[in-house]
């Protein structure tokens, strides 16, 4: 993601707390903005660098989990499990809807993509499994378009 792009990332996210009344501290809205203008997947040692670089301040570890956790809950960020690490949500999407992470395996890439097609069928199988699904999140690993070329 380039500058603007983040920016325009963080701007979305701002306008959505807004309108769902959701109120950022100063550190969450840190944490929200760093990994906005950042475009791509952060750990979250990598944030406290970040924290500590903007602020001249290193903050402990669980301050920045639990700006973490806050931003999960509220849909303004993204885990991804496969490589322990945080992206700011680029789709401002409902909390249930299915999302895939298209990560490459050579320069980090991360594409957040959604699909009618995937939800339906997604739906179609929690229904017939009679479960009620909480968060229906993909990782797929491979190469992007630049590194398959390359």
């Amino acid at each position: 993601m380039d500058e603007r792009g983040g920016e325009r990332a963080f701007a979305a996210a701002l306008a959505a707390c807004r309108q769902e009344g959701i109120a950022l501290t100063p550190s969450r809205r840190r944490i929200l903005e760093i990994l906005a203008c950042e475009g791509r997947p952060l750990g979250a040692y990598d944030m406290i660098d970040r924290v500590a670089q903007a602020t001249g301040k290193r903050p402990a570890p669980i301050s920045i989990y639990r700006a973490l956790d806050f931003l999960l809950e509220n849909s303004l960020v993204h885990r991804l499990a496969s490589c322990n690490a945080y992206l700011a949500c680029g789709h401002g999407h409902a909390a249930q809807e299915p999302i895939v992470f298209l990560i490459c395996e050579v320069c980090g890439e991360v594409v957040e993509a959604t699909s009618e097609s995937m939800r339906g069928a997604l739906a179609d199988l929690a229904a017939q499994a009679k479960f009620q699904p909480r968060a229906q999140v993909m990782e797929v690993a491979g190469r992007c378009r630049t590194c398959a070329g390359a």
